[in-house]
């Protein structure tokens, strides 16, 4: 039987104004588009580092 792949809900929490353009680059990345706006993505090593580089704006759920 295939192992499932591990998903992550991530959620915006805080705004992007006024944040690096390297820092807006990776929320927009992730999918996120606006304050409370929560998504789903793979758990792989690129978007865990995008997840860790603006975890201060994120909320995050193992699925």
């Amino acid at each position: 039987m295939a192992e499932a792949k591990k998903q992550l809900r991530v959620t915006l929490k805080r705004s992007v104004n006024r944040r690096t353009a390297k820092h807006k680059a990776c929320v927009a990345g992730l999918g996120l588009r606006r304050i409370g706006h929560s998504v789903t993505v793979a758990d792989t090593a690129e978007n865990r580092g995008m997840i860790n580089k603006v975890a201060y704006l994120l909320a995050v759920d193992e699925i």
